[in-house]
């Protein structure tokens, strides 16, 4: 393929919007791409799901900040669900929450229940500390290893 072809190939990729183009025949093969490489699909596999269109791939590493999480404190202490289940955050309907939000724990002291295969598994707290914050949603599904607590521990 010559120069001038490839030239107005170029030309024509590009007054149609074709970001990419590859042909091969007996002879000769070419591929081309036009403008930033695209998004990685390793970096980023949530956009898979999503039709992906010229702009989207554009706006994608400008939402990428946006996304970042604050700093988090590493001296609060995760409690973690040790199953699947059905997390409560009292011991039944009717009473009060084990902790709320700023309450000051000991260690062993039950924060909450998960309920699995309609067994109440009590969930102790691992260290004394005050409860920083409650991850998990009353009488919501929680997986193992989810994060349900975070104790600043004293």
């Amino acid at each position: 393929m010559d120069l001038e072809r490839i030239e107005a190939l170029l030309k024509l990729l590009s007054v149609h919007d074709v970001n990419e183009f590859s042909y091969k025949d007996e002879e000769q093969s070419i591929k081309m791409r036009l403008g930033p490489l695209p998004v990685s699909i390793a970096a980023a596999p949530a956009m898979m799901a999503a039709p992906m269109a010229a702009p989207a791939l554009a706006a994608a590493p400008t939402a990428a900040p946006a996304a970042a999480a604050p700093a988090e404190d590493r001296s609060l202490v995760s409690v973690e669900s040790p199953m699947v289940g059905t997390f409560y955050r009292a011991p039944s309907p009717d009473s009060e929450n084990f902790v709320e939000v700023g309450a000051t724990v000991s260690k062993g002291q039950t924060l909450c229940i998960v309920e699995a295969m309609k067994l109440m598994n009590e969930i102790e707290a691992e260290t004394t500390g005050t409860v920083v914050e409650i991850l998990a949603d009353d009488s919501q599904p929680v997986q193992f290893g989810q994060v349900m607590f975070k104790i600043r521990p004293s």
